[in-house]
């Protein structure tokens, strides 16, 4: 089963200083209906307004994946990395037993525009631990470039979680396909542009959420930037 869940139904936030659209309940949203899918519980798209951002906060037993859209990301946590996220950098925090951290946009005249995505952990308390990795252009053209993975396979940023994350580029003419396990549950986010998945379009910010699918066909992009989840049960 394919269910398409479209960018004006998720949640809003507008701070002034950050917009940022919620796919699942966070903080003043709440949906019983959407509180995650699967091992999957946060997709925040951030806008931060220059020289703003989040100030020294916590966070435990969490997961926490940043994906830099455009601008750039200020990111300073108690574990000693003080370091900035670029477009095309995939960086995994995990939380752990705890840490702190902040999140600035210190460009003058630039939108810092990212992901911020949780992922349930496969085990509590562990050593908190960061990791931060690039990821070119050609790597993503027109396939499924694996990014985030539960055993750092094919270069990919490892997570203490059973999930995996794919990226990829599509414009007319580029075409993927992904043979799906139908006892997991995978979760398409457009970033960016447009997208069929299976048949169905998609636009920038909608997803597409399956189950019991045994085969995910990505075609038909105009300019489309493209995450795909694949989640435990």
């Amino acid at each position: 089963m394919l269910t398409v869940r479209k960018s004006q139904d998720r949640g809003y936030a507008d701070h002034g200083w950050l917009q940022s659209f919620h796919s699942f309940s966070f903080a003043g949203y709440h949906d019983p209906r959407h509180m995650g899918f699967g091992n999957l519980r946060v997709i925040n798209e951030d806008r931060i307004a220059p020289g703003m951002g989040f100030g020294t906060h916590g966070h435990r037993d969490m997961e926490i994946i940043s994906y830099v859209l455009s601008g750039e990301l200020a990111h300073k946590d108690s574990m000693g990395n003080v370091t900035a996220i670029p477009p095309g950098e995939v960086q995994r925090m995990s939380a752990g037993t705890g840490v702190m951290h902040s999140e600035f946009n210190h460009a003058e005249g630039q939108t810092t525009h990212f992901l911020q995505i949780w992922i349930l952990p496969r085990a509590q308390g562990v050593e908190p631990g960061y990791e931060q990795k690039a990821f070119p252009l050609e790597e993503k053209r027109g396939t499924l470039r694996l990014v985030v993975s539960g055993d750092g396979a094919q270069g990919s940023v490892s997570i203490n979680a059973d999930a995996a994350l794919h990226a990829g580029l599509f414009d007319a003419g580029e075409s993927a396909a992904m043979a799906l396990d139908p006892a997991r549950k995978y979760y398409v986010h457009l970033v960016r542009g447009r997208l069929h998945a299976n048949g169905q379009p998609l636009a920038a910010g909608d997803a597409a959420l399956l189950t019991g699918e045994q085969r995910l066909v990505l075609d038909q992009g105009e300019d489309a930037e493209v995450l795909v989840f694949d989640l435990e049960p």
